[in-house]
Parts: C-alpha cells; sequence; structure tokens
C-alpha cells in the first residue's frame, strides 16, 4: 500500500537533520534510487490489477513529484547556508570596484561563451532540465559503439579523431556519448542538456576549430515522437533568437538517432536576403536532432518497446556568433583584447 503521509513525514523529519550536499544525496538516493523506496513501489505496481494500476501509478507520480521539490528545496537550503558562510568569512573588500573605476582600470568581463552558456542554462533550468557533465576522455564504447557507430564508420579514423596510444580512449568527438551515461545512471523519464567541449581533429579556418562546445539534449518519456521534438526546438529557437526568427528542417543522417534532421534558422545577419556568414543561403545550421535510435536506448539499458525519446545538439560556439555576429571562430578563442573588452563587465 502507498502511504504517502507517513512517507512524507518522514521524509520531512530526516531532512531537517541533514547538514550537507553529502549527506542529502545520500538520503535522496534511499528515496529515489535504484534500490529506494519509490522503485520498491513501482515493483509493486508491476503486480497490480489493471484496474488498480491507473489510480495507483498517478499516486505514485504525485508522491515522486512532491519527494523531489523537497528535496530540491533543501539542496537550495543547504547552497545559500554555504554561500552566506563564506561571504561572513571571506576577507575581500566588496566595494573594492569602486576604486577601480575611479581609477580608470580596465574592468573584468565575462567571455561570450561564459554569456552564452548562462543564458541557455538558465532558460533550460526554467523547462525544467537538469544540467549534466562527463568526462573529456572517453572509450571507445561511450563514443562510439553505444552511439550506434560502427567500427568502418569515417568518424573514427585518425584524421577525424584525436586517439590516445591505446587506440582505446579518445578525445570525445561529441557531447553525445553523455547520453549514454545518463541513461545507465538515470531512472526515466528525464530530460537534460549538457554543455560540452569536444575535440575534432579538423583544419582550423573561419567556421572550424580543433577545440569547440556543444550543447547536447535529451528527452526521455513514454510515446515521444517528432511532432513533440519540433514543437520543443520552435520554442527554444524563438525564446532564444526572437519570436521573428524563421526555421526549415531538413533531413539528415546521424547514427544515432532515426530519423535524423538538421533543423535552420534563417540568418541574423541579412534576414534571409544571402551574405557571407550564411554562404548567400539565407539560412544557417542551427541543430542536428532526431528520434533516439533504439540501439542507443538498449546501449544506455532501456527498452525501446517501452522508453523513447529525442535527441538535439547544437553548437555553443555557432550560437555565440550568431547572438554576437562574430563572423571568424577563431576570434573566441583568441587572445585579442580588442575582441574580448566588447563584452560587458561584471
Amino acid at each position: 500500500m502507498l502511504e504517502e503521509e507517513q512517507l512524507i513525514n518522514k521524509l520531512t523529519h530526516s531532512l531537517s537533520t541533514i547538514e550537507s550536499e553529502a549527506s542529502l544525496f545520500q538520503l535522496k538516493a534511499s528515496y529515489l534510487g535504484k534500490s529506494g523506496v519509490m522503485q520498491q513501489y513501482n515493483e509493486q505496481l508491476k503486480n497490480l490489477k489493471p484496474e488498480e494500476k491507473k489510480e495507483f501509478g498517478q499516486k505514485l507520480n504525485i508522491l515522486k513529484q512532491v519527494i523531489s521539490g523537497l528535496f530540491e528545496e533543501k539542496l537550495q537550503a543547504i547552497v545559500q547556508q554555504e554561500i552566506n558562510q563564506k561571504l561572513s568569512q571571506s576577507a575581500y573588500d566588496t566595494s573594492l570596484r569602486a576604486e577601480f573605476i575611479r581609477a580608470k582600470r580596465h574592468q573584468g568581463g565575462y567571455h561570450p561563451l561564459t554569456l552564452v552558456k548562462r543564458e541557455m542554462e538558465d532558460l533550460f533550468y526554467a523547462m525544467g532540465f537538469s544540467i549534466l557533465d562527463g568526462p573529456f576522455v572517453e572509450d571507445e564504447f561511450h563514443n562510439f559503439t553505444a552511439l550506434n557507430i560502427p567500427a568502418d564508420h569515417p568518424a573514427r579514423d585518425m584524421q577525424d579523431t584525436f586517439w590516445f596510444s591505446d587506440k582505446i580512449h579518445c578525445l570525445r568527438t561529441h557531447a553525445s556519448p553523455i547520453e549514454i551515461r545518463a541513461m545507465q545512471d538515470l531512472t526515466p523519464p528525464f530530460k537534460f542538456i549538457a554543455p560540452a567541449k569536444v575535440f575534432r581533429n579538423e583544419e582550423i579556418d573561419a567556421s572550424h576549430e580543433a577545440a569547440f562546445h556543444q550543447i547536447e539534449g535529451m528527452v526521455i518519456d513514454k510515446n515521444i515522437g517528432v511532432q513533440h521534438m519540433l514543437y520543443f526546438l520552435n520554442t527554444l529557437v524563438q525564446e532564444i533568437l526572437g519570436k521573428e526568427t524563421k526555421t526549415r528542417l531538413r533531413s539528415g543522417f546521424f547514427p544515432f538517432v532515426e530519423p535524423g534532421f538538421e533543423l535552420d534558422v534563417s540568418c541574423h545577419l541579412c534576414h534571409g536576403a544571402g551574405c557571407s556568414f550564411c554562404k548567400d543561403s539565407g539560412w544557417i545550421e542551427f541543430c542536428g536532432c532526431g528520434l533516439t535510435h533504439p540501439n542507443v536506448l538498449i546501449a544506455g539499458g532501456l527498452d525501446p518497446s517501452e522508453w523513447s525519446g529525442f535527441a538535439f545538439g547544437l553548437g555553443w560556439d555557432r550560437f555565440a556568433m550568431i547572438r554576437y555576429g562574430i563572423e571568424d571562430i577563431r576570434h573566441i578563442q583568441g587572445a585579442d583584447l580588442r575582441f574580448s573588452t566588447q563584452f560587458r563587465s561584471y
């Protein structure tokens, strides 16, 4: 039986004794982890009669949301307490900035990539997404095999990938390996983005860098289709580039999605008329996307007959270029102060 009130009262009491993030995460695992209390209720759900499952499942979902909210509220309280403690012990003079202004010295400023990253994270947080990260050095399984990229795929070649001498590990070539780790670690349904620095053995020019940034996103739930993906991506484009921005969808091939698409946005410089930035097409490639391939779901430990989803990946550097009208990607990671000082101060 589902005893919601008793469970919530017990959790509330336990949370009142927690004072650190480590203790909080340990308690959270005992409730929401793979061997936690909620998983035990999930096992009970499987054994119920069909007419009982609907009501029990609805109550279970509500209970899970309440419990997740209590943990999030406690985490914010702990973080705020740590911040307040650090501020009270800080030896820094918070009025020092005024002295720098009066002295007319150069003020620091956020890098355009930092500005874009924070803006994107705030937007996705508001949409209920988690923010994940993964290792720079990946193994062959997570970077290629689990993502349905076969052994003879050209992406595995030395001219595209920075391999280590053991021929098993490489610098991650995309942010997609984080999808596999997320599916292995999280309990669906879930949605997340993963801002990541990635590496490819490419010739550097105005639009290509050997080290650049991507934001990978994934949504896993039941009965996800292309219509859900399109609605989400169109909403995303309008939020970050403006409601006047037009989009178009083209077919594309990515081994880890099926079907795969390329989403383009109207050029912000020429407004579709054609210019050097959009190569006279009037359109700029915004992101690759598609429905998560069943083989990828299986590699992540999910049953494709029960779960489905979509994934998307956009160039974080490219978005910064679109947002700030930067025509050469080499400026972004360069050290020219004439470029850097154009962006806002702290």
